[in-house]
């Protein structure tokens, strides 16, 4: 049977002190395998500037959270890191969450979780950082930034900054069983037996 060795990464804490790190490493494997594209996940922008001066030669589209996710009407991206991206030949997407909406408000009004916000509970069981990846690649995907079935990195964290970079092949959010998380370059573990001795 024909097989490849590939490394993941794990970190013994989430949170943005991993930030560098895990675009260095989303940047060397992006490099060995020829991926172009990169998305992500940041919602003051701090995260997507960062990734625009480590991942230099990557087309970097910065997928923010939609109006209103804090507070009405309000856009946490700031202005001073809008501008910073689209300098560096950055994209910057803003629309609605694949796994969130009116599902969400449903949740909200009646105490009733619905088939999206189970999905995304089940793809927290690796982190949150890899159900925002596969979340906000069939944002891209149904906003036109990205094509379906072409491999990208998908970087994002778990609040703030990055500490999660995956390869994955996006699809539609209609699709969405179409979705391939190929390989897991780096992911924060702080429950990880090695770490935690519980198994002692």
């Amino acid at each position: 049977m024909d097989s490849i060795s590939v490394t993941s990464t794990i970190f013994k804490q989430a949170g943005a002190e991993n930030t560098d790190t895990t675009l260095q490493l989303a940047y060397q494997r992006a490099t060995h395998l020829g991926i172009k594209t990169c998305i992500v996940a940041s919602s003051s922008g701090k995260t997507a500037v960062r990734a625009t001066e480590i991942l230099k030669d990557l087309t970097i589209i910065a997928v923010t959270h939609s109006y209103g996710f804090k507070s009405p009407n309000f856009q946490e991206l700031d202005e001073e890191n809008r501008k910073k991206i689209l300098a560096a030949n950055g994209h910057i997407l803003t629309c609605q969450h694949a796994l969130g909406g009116v599902n969400r408000a449903i949740r909200k009004k009646f105490g009733t979780y619905q088939v999206d916000e189970i999905i995304a509970y089940t793809l927290r069981l690796f982190c949150q950082g890899i159900k925002v990846i596969a979340e906000i690649s069939m944002m891209a995907a149904d906003a036109g930034y990205v094509q379906t079935g072409i491999p990208i990195i998908g970087i994002a964290g778990s609040g703030e900054g990055a500490d999660t970079a995956a390869i994955i092949i996006p699809t539609n959010s209609q699709t969405f069983f179409d979705l391939n998380i190929c390989e897991i370059i780096c992911f924060p573990s702080p429950k990880h037996p090695v770490y935690t001795k519980s198994y002692i």
